[in-house]
């Protein structure tokens, strides 16, 4: 039986300063919406959630580079569906997992603090995952995998596969890796490594790269939030 033609995003949040409290992160805006696109274009029913039913916007994502055209139009129009379901969303813990049959975790440098413990998301990304759905993560979204449990088997879900995330090379170039070591949690490659699952990247830190192995499907980094929910949709249609 094919699991519902729903899709679940799911939102970090928490919020921290980086750049020597310059600048807060949170969720990386691109890394929600691009997906959100994607699952709706492909007639998906498509919620979005967050631990605490609560948001922060990130500063870099809102940057041009970043957030520009029509997906700044989006962001900036309350009444955009989008933000309206965002502004809007539920607790993860009102979330009936059964409901979906793609998982994705957005993300944004501040999923490192609260999603490997975010017991509520990991649920419904497991309860997915028990129905024979899609459970997929962008950047630092795979900080979701750090206790997400395959229920028939109680071992991480990413044991024995082959995931991506955002690289420790790209932390070190942005000049942030003693702010983030001071969060006490693992970078993308170091969790995946305890897991036992292999970690792979692209050649530059901020190409366009996703990996698909079984119905596990990761990104790299914001440019490649898209293609890695178009490669999730393609895994769903295979079911």
């Amino acid at each position: 039986m094919t699991p519902p033609r729903r899709a679940v995003i799911s939102i970090t949040s928490a919020h921290a300063t980086l750049f020597q409290g310059k600048e807060t992160t949170g969720v990386f805006i691109s890394e929600a919406l691009h997906p959100y696109k994607v699952f709706t274009a492909a007639g998906f029913e498509v919620d979005l959630t967050s631990e605490t039913g609560t948001f922060t916007p990130d500063w870099l994502s809102q940057q041009p580079d970043f957030l520009n055209g029509e997906d700044l139009a989006t962001w900036q129009d309350t009444n955009s569906e989008f933000r309206k379901k965002l502004d809007n969303m539920p607790k993860a813990a009102e979330i009936d997992g059964s409901r979906y049959g793609i998982f994705y975790a957005s993300a944004g440098h501040a999923a490192l603090i609260d999603y490997p413990t975010a017991s509520t998301l990991q649920k419904i990304a497991a309860e997915v995952w028990a129905n024979g759905g899609i459970v997929s993560a962008v950047c630092h979204g795979p900080a979701i995998f750090a206790n997400l449990l395959d229920p028939a088997t109680n071992e991480p879900i990413i044991k024995g596969k082959t995931i991506t995330g955002f690289t420790t090379e790209a932390e070190i170039t942005m000049g942030i890796m003693e702010e983030l070591r001071s969060w006490g949690n693992d970078m993308v490659d170091e969790m995946a490594a305890k897991l036992g699952a292999k970690y792979t990247r692209a050649q530059g830190i901020w190409d366009d790269y996703h990996v698909v192995d079984g119905r596990l499907v990761t990104g790299q980094n914001p440019a490649s939030a898209r293609s890695t929910a178009q490669a999730a949709v393609e895994a769903f249609e295979k079911l």
